[in-house]
């Protein structure tokens, strides 16, 4: 089973839940919004700063990591946003 976390700005977490649902995701958890600095810059939910990202976090079926990859490719692609996606081996203990 892995764990996956995406990282997009928060104008683009409506269409993302789209993506998500598309590649067969069932349940996630969103934590928006979310700020801090990285390679896009800072976003703080200032007015200096005024950007902010959505993180989401789902759990798959290795069998199902790769198809939600590609969907998530797809979606970067298509509307030129930029976007992390990071994914690990978990065990359920519950």
């Amino acid at each position: 089973m892995k764990m996956v976390m995406l990282v997009v700005d928060a104008a683009h977490k409506e269409e993302l839940e789209v993506v998500l649902e598309r590649a067969g995701v069932t349940g996630y958890t969103e934590l928006a919004p979310a700020t801090g600095v990285g390679t896009t810059g800072p976003r703080l939910g200032s007015r200096a700063f005024p950007d902010r990202s959505a993180v989401v976090f789902t759990l798959v079926d290795d069998a199902h990591l790769e198809p939600l990859v590609s969907t998530v490719r797809s979606f970067c692609e298509d509307c030129t946003e930029r976007a992390k996606m990071i994914a690990w081996d978990v065990e359920e203990m519950l």
